[in-house]
């Protein structure tokens, strides 16, 4: 039987994910190694050594960031994958939610592109695990696109064609300004380019 769940432990759940907020926003900023335990306490309104309370430390606050954003892709790419009632629209589901996810989430994106190298070997063989299994979703999903061109087996090129789409994606939170990311007209573009990057003959 699973206990209820307190006020305790709901606000134990709101301040870790709070700190794990702002630890993305601060590496982000500043890179790992840039921001201390004290920086990411302080930017919550506790002390440094109160962040133990909740995380064992910095390099175990980063994987919780890594590991979370990599299950956030799989799953979301999961659902909207198994919504779709063709080919087509399942790969144009999977670049919405995935430009939509680099849009709404360029803090962590700008972390996971230059910070894994910090991260504890089992958390970093996660990650790695979880963006595998992302690429091979997208992988099956682009295949049917190009019938007579590739097929499931053709995995060395359906893997670039999707890394490629990724760094379209990707690069976005790294070369605009926050206010740009919240237009329309950036999503719209990028889901375009990355359509037509994925669907160029081979």
């Amino acid at each position: 039987m699973t206990s209820p769940v307190t006020a305790r432990d709901r606000a134990k759940a709101e301040r870790s994910g709070a700190i794990l907020h702002a630890a993305a926003r601060l590496f982000a900023e500043r890179g790992y190694t840039g921001v201390s335990l004290e920086d990411i306490g302080a930017a919550v309104g506790v002390s440094g050594p109160a962040v133990y309370r909740h995380f064992a430390g910095k390099q175990a606050l980063l994987g919780s960031v890594l590991v979370k954003v990599s299950q956030d892709l799989i799953s979301g790419g999961r659902s909207v994958s198994e919504t779709a009632a063709t080919p087509d629209e399942r790969m144009q589901a999977l670049i919405r939610f995935h430009v939509d996810f680099a849009l709404g989430n360029a803090e962590v994106i700008q972390v996971q592109d230059r910070d894994v190298a910090h991260l504890a070997e089992s958390d970093r063989a996660e990650v790695r695990r979880l963006q595998r299994a992302y690429i091979e979703l997208w992988m099956d999903a682009l295949a049917p696109l190009h019938p007579g061109e590739l097929d499931a087996g053709d995995h060395d090129e359906l893997r670039l064609r999707v890394q490629a789409c990724f760094g379209l994606i990707n690069s976005t939170p790294h070369s605009t300004r926050a206010a740009s990311r919240r237009h329309a007209a950036t999503a719209s573009v990028l889901v375009a380019m990355a359509d037509a990057a994925l669907r160029a003959p081979s």
